[in-house]
């Protein structure tokens, strides 16, 4: 399985992007697609999950209201981010897993990021 994040790019406070993740291969039901981010000097953070098969959500506290994930099939998910700030600076991954969890390690494959810069 490969997933493949795009979208990431340079915004100001308050603007919107949406990241997209398309994997290889069919998506399960049973998967649940996630998004973390990872800040310069910071761990790994959850951001947002989606189970593929009943499109059931989860978000951060920090993200709620203002981060939206969605699925397309056959095999993407975008997470659409508006009202920004500088605290969403990360580099966004997305991942895939058969576990509903925001801990990182419970999921198994991981696309290679996508910079997300915010200006104040």
């Amino acid at each position: 399985v490969q997933l493949q994040a795009s979208g990431g790019g340079l915004v100001q406070a308050g603007g919107s992007l949406r990241l997209s993740c398309s994997g290889s291969g069919r998506i399960y039901s049973s998967a649940v697609m996630a998004w973390f981010r990872q800040a310069p000097g910071k761990e790994r953070e959850f951001v947002a999950l989606i189970r593929w098969s009943t499109t059931r959500t989860n978000y951060a506290d920090s993200v709620k209201g203002r981060f939206t994930i969605s699925k397309d099939s056959p095999n993407t998910v975008h997470l659409e981010m508006n009202s920004l700030e500088p605290e969403d600076t990360a580099v966004y991954y997305c991942a895939r897993g058969t576990q509903w969890s925001v801990q990182a390690n419970a999921y198994d494959y991981w696309g290679r990021g996508t910079l997300v810069t915010v200006s104040s």
